[in-house]
C-alpha cells in the first residue's frame, strides 16, 4: 500500500507561518523534561562516569526527515544490571532531547533508523523519542507489527495521537523497566 504524501494549502494571511503545533508541543515538552530530569540525568552521567571513564555522552548516526543524517544522543551504559535497567527504561536515550530542540527529532515519532533506505516510508516524518510501538507491548512485539504501527503513525498522526502517546510512555517505560 504505497504512502501518499498530503501537500497542505499555504496559509492565508500576510503573515508569515509559524511553527506547527507538534514543534511547538516539541520544544514545550522537551524544554519542560529537561527542566524535571536534569538533575537525574547529571546525577546517572556523573555514576557512569566513575564507573566507566570518559565518554558518558556518544552520538550515534541516524537518519532524520526526508533521510538527512544526523548524529542521535544517548548515554553509554556498560554491561551489568545498572547498564541493563538503564536500557530497557529508555533512560539512555533522554539526551535525545537534545536532539529534540535542535529540530532533528521530535517526542513522538517513528524510532530513528540507521540509513536512509532502511524502512523509506519513516523517513516522511521526523523520528522520535518515543512512538506507538513503545506504547504497544514494546518488546513483545514481533519486527513486522512494529514495522506496521510505524507505518501507521507515519500515514495518521495528529496531535491528539502525539497526546496520547506521550501520556501512556512513562507507564510502557516503568513496565518494561521492572526485572
Amino acid at each position: 500500500m504505497p504512502l501518499l504524501l498530503r501537500r497542505l494549502p499555504a496559509r492565508p494571511g500576510p503573515w508569515p507561518a509559524g511553527p506547527s503545533a507538534k514543534r511547538v508541543l516539541d520544544l514545550a515538552g522537551a524544554a519542560l523534561l529537561i527542566g524535571v530530569l536534569l538533575v537525574p540525568l547529571l546525577l546517572t552521567a556523573a555514576l557512569l562516569y566513575a564507573t566507566q571513564g570518559a565518554g558518558v555522552l556518544v552520538r550515534e548516526p541516524a537518519a532524520g526527515l526526508a533521510g538527512r543524517p544526523y548524529r542521535a544522543w544517548r548515554l553509554r551504559v556498560g554491561k551489568g544490571r545498572a547498564g541493563a535497567a538503564l536500557e530497557r527504561c529508555a533512560l539512555d536515550r533522554l539526551p535525545q532531547l537534545l536532539n529534540v530542540v535542535r529540530g532533528e527529532m521530535s517526542l513522538v515519532g517513528p524510532r530513528p533508523g540507521n540509513s536512509p533506505s532502511d524502512r523509506p516510508e519513516r523517513l516522511l516524518v521526523r523520528p522520535g523519542m518515543t512512538g506507538l510501538w513503545q506504547v504497544s507491548a514494546r518488546s513483545e512485539l514481533p519486527w513486522e507489527e512494529m514495522d506496521l504501527l510505524d507505518r501507521h503513525y507515519v500515514e495518521n498522526h495528529w496531535l491528539g495521537m502525539d497526546l496520547a502517546i506521550l501520556a501512556q510512555t512513562p507507564r510502557a517505560a516503568w513496565r518494561h523497566g521492572r526485572p
